[in-house]
């Protein structure tokens, strides 16, 4: 794949993450898609953001890759779920953005977080970038459900200085209704970490009626407590900011008329996971 076909139609910094950008891998050959997963030598962007201060410590470039196989009813990004929703951007041109941020992002102990989509589907690309992330002195962060964590050896998982895990449920056959996934390889990627002593943070997606059963929650603060390495969990309240993607297109969107969760609801789930001895917000 050449240099110039990696150019955007639209810049690939975004205002915030919940633009809608579609089809701009559409005409691209499979075989060239392929090569890219199994090379790390492309990945597939649907952006990226500057000055985040909730994806990981400090102020963080984050770059949100397309891509994923879980379909969460109440995910606020539906045009990552196709890889060819992403643009194609070379990992030489992604290192070359990078480099530009290496200074402001030391100077405010921030770093580089790669969330998505489901990022462990171009593991290969965001290994390379965060290698890449590394030498320059700067912190990495892998934003992930952790489905995909076996395609991480134990070398591998050297590249990653924080992940930031989403456990969505702990009922399984609650959480296969809620992603169309089981979780029993997001709760293995979880215990492996805690064997290697990696560092996490938990993120929670707080949702009325779908993930705030108190029984629920109290058993994933129980699993999590237990593992040793959570540093801090993030209890993120549901919102509507891209419900517009759904209708845009044209997919049905169960969760229409569904209000976020009240400051009252996400303190008492908050409280569920300090009372576990977890440090919550």
């Amino acid at each position: 794949m050449r240099e110039n076909e990696t150019l955007q139609q639209v810049p690939l910094e975004a205002k915030n993450p919940y633009e809608l950008r579609v089809n701009f891998s559409r005409n691209l050959p499979e075989t060239d898609l392929q090569n890219a997963l199994a090379s790390g030598d492309v990945g597939f962007l649907h952006s990226f953001t500057t000055g985040s201060t909730v994806d990981g410590p400090g102020v963080r470039v984050v770059a949100w890759t397309a891509g994923c196989i879980w379909r969460c009813v109440y995910c606020h990004n539906p045009d990552t779920w196709s890889m060819r929703n992403g643009t194609p951007v070379t990992v030489t041109k992604a290192i070359e953005e990078l480099r530009k941020y290496r200074f402001g992002l030391k100077l405010m102990s921030g770093g580089l977080t790669i969330s998505g989509g489901e990022p462990l589907l171009q593991h290969r690309f965001v290994l390379n970038l965060f290698k890449a992330a590394q030498s320059f002195g700067i912190h990495t962060a892998l934003d992930t459900n952790g489905y995909l964590g076996e395609r991480l050896t134990d070398g591998d998982l050297e590249a990653v200085n924080l992940v930031l895990l989403d456990i969505k449920k702990w009922d399984p056959e609650r959480h296969r209704w809620l992603t169309g996934m089981d979780n029993g390889p997001t709760l293995a990627f979880a215990r492996r970490l805690a064997d290697q002593r990696r560092p996490v943070w938990l993120r929670f997606v707080l949702v009325p009626g779908l993930s705030d059963d108190a029984e629920d929650i109290a058993q994933i603060a129980e699993f999590a407590a237990g593992l040793g390495n959570i540093e801090r969990v993030d209890v993120l309240p549901f919102h509507q900011m891209g419900r517009y993607k759904w209708k845009e297109l044209k997919m049905e969107y169960a969760l229409e008329n569904l209000e976020p969760p009240s400051v009252e609801l996400v303190e008492r789930t908050c409280e569920q996971f300090r009372s576990a001895g977890l440090d919550a917000h």
